[in-house]
């Protein structure tokens, strides 16, 4: 490994995931015959997305989502000829848990506006309904768009062109330290109620132990909460907290509370935020500088959380049988009346299965732990992904086959009740509790 990029973590998996967004990550995706663009708005079309991914070995999904309608890469309202409106990403993804057996489900979920104590009440819930495979993919809102809608404080001003230069901003700030706070909460909520604060013992009439379920009295310049969580611990105990970051100060967010951060190398548009033109080794030299920071490193020890695990997002487009890559990526970019490469913060890659596996096999020699990738058009991408690119990641060991294993069935018997946990996909070990009464007796 070059010695640019740090130490890296000899038992981290490489994790590939997909994100998902309406039909698909070219703005003219909805085009698409094969977009379903029709049924955008139905269950069932999540519900087998969710299926091609979970079948291709994918280790998890994540849902976009935002609190206002979507705006073109430059931030204006879009004039209708994109997709407009989400299914919220949270209720959806408690749709599709029971629908599937494996794969991990992360979805967006905005802390800016929102109710801490109601966002991590409804990630452990999903975190029970899919048995251990839930995540929290943490965003802030700083439009004004979203701060009208809800109407309880205006948007800051926030000079994006200066923050990606690594200029300091009051507004940014503002937002970062209010989303830092909110995933304590959500930590510690999530650790309110012990392992086996349930006793559940009918003979002697006994459903819980008091002693076991604690109050978390966290109190800010922006909130205070009691606590506890109305929610059981959940199977993982802490679900891996992950956020997308295009600047310094959202990467040390991500390093003060995050398991995950992702991160958008090679690409030369300036939606690249601080990355822009940057190589996935000088980002994780960044990254990982970042981390080092004696503030930062306390705070993730205070925290339990390990080395931080660093995916870069891909924007992919295979050639088929039908179509060569390079020609959909034309043809949609003519319906858009624009070059989606020059909006996208994440690279774009049209070509082969094999020219996809060469670039991803480089980024994780460069320092990585993983690629979130992006399919151009959904669900056609998403299907090739999984019928010509995992085949070649697994049989040159980039991916673990066993993670996702599409030759395993749903119904074979599971030995370890955590194999298919979110936590175990990011080697992120076993969560510990910071109220457990034992631990701090035999301490």
């Amino acid at each position: 490994m070059s010695p640019i990029t740090g130490s890296k973590s000899t038992d981290a998996p490489f994790t590939i995931g997909v994100a998902l967004d309406g039909t698909g990550w070219h703005p003219a995706a909805w085009r698409e015959p094969s977009s379903r663009a029709d049924a955008l708005f139905a269950a069932e079309t999540w519900v087998e997305l969710a299926e091609l991914a979970e079948a291709a070995g994918l280790d998890y999904l994540t849902i976009a989502d935002e609190l206002a309608p979507q705006s073109d890469p430059a931030g204006a309202d879009t004039d209708g000829s994109t997709v407009l409106g989400r299914l919220d990403a949270a209720l959806l993804a408690d749709w599709i848990a029971p629908r599937t057996s494996r794969i991990g489900l992360i979805p967006t979920v905005t802390t800016t506006h929102t109710e801490p104590f109601h966002v991590a009440t409804g990630l452990q819930t999903l975190d029970h309904v899919s048995t251990g495979r839930a995540g929290w993919q943490l965003r802030i809102s700083a439009d004004a768009a979203s701060a009208a809608a809800f109407g309880r404080r205006p948007a800051p001003e926030i000079d994006r062109d200066a923050v990606a230069f690594g200029a300091p901003d009051a507004g940014l700030d503002e937002l970062l330290a209010d989303a830092a706070d909110s995933a304590e909460v959500a930590r510690r909520l999530w650790d309110s109620w012990e392992d086996d604060a349930e006793i559940r013992d009918a003979a002697t009439g006994r459903f819980l132990d008091r002693d076991r379920v604690h109050p978390i009295d966290f109190a800010s310049e922006r909130f205070s909460i009691a606590g506890p969580s109305i929610v059981p611990r959940s199977p993982q105990g802490q679900l891996p907290i992950v956020v997308l970051a295009h600047s310094a100060p959202v990467a040390e967010l991500a390093a003060r509370v995050a398991d995950v951060v992702i991160v958008t190398p090679e690409s030369a548009s300036p939606r690249a935020g601080a990355w822009r033109g940057r190589s996935v080794a000088e980002i994780v030299a960044g990254i990982r500088a970042i981390e080092r920071d004696p503030g930062i490193a306390e705070a993730r020890a205070v925290s339990g959380l390990g080395l931080l695990r660093i995916v870069a997002d891909l924007v992919l487009a295979l050639d088929t049988a039908e179509e060569p890559a390079v020609e959909r990526l034309v043809r949609l970019d003519a319906l858009a009346d624009a070059p989606f490469a020059a909006s996208s913060d994440a690279r774009v890659l049209a070509g082969s299965a094999d020219e996809a596996a060469e670039l991803i096999a480089a980024w994780r020699a460069a320092g990585i732990d993983g690629v979130r990738l992006r399919p151009l058009t959904l669900p056609a991408d998403l299907r090739t992904i999984g019928a010509a690119l995992l085949p070649i990641l697994h049989e040159r060991g980039i991916a673990d086959a066993a993670a996702g294993s599409a030759a395993g069935s749903a119904a074979d018997a599971e030995p370890d009740p955590t194999a298919h946990h979110l936590r175990t996909r990011f080697r992120l070990g076993r969560a510990g509790n910071r109220y457990d009464t034992r631990t701090e007796a035999a301490a």
